[in-house]
């Protein structure tokens, strides 16, 4: 096997930085997008409360609807 290679201190310090600025930029935009994805969850919540009422009350109306003596 070959010997690994010395890396420049110029070429480790920039790969540090890159991951810190990365750690820090991703910190920064979970922060940003995390009370627009909680205002989403929460439509989403409610749409689903409508959408499974409504499912229910469709329900009740075919087995309304399917009781009859002309089955």
């Amino acid at each position: 096997m070959v010997p690994p290679v010395a890396v420049s201190p110029l070429i480790k310090t920039a790969r540090w930085s890159a991951l810190l600025l990365g750690v820090f930029y991703g910190k920064q935009r979970f922060e940003y997008l995390k009370p627009i994805a909680e205002e989403e969850r929460k439509i989403e919540e409610a749409e689903k409360k409508v959408r499974e009422e409504q499912e229910r009350i469709a329900k009740q109306l075919a087995e309304a609807n399917s009781d009859t003596i002309l089955k």
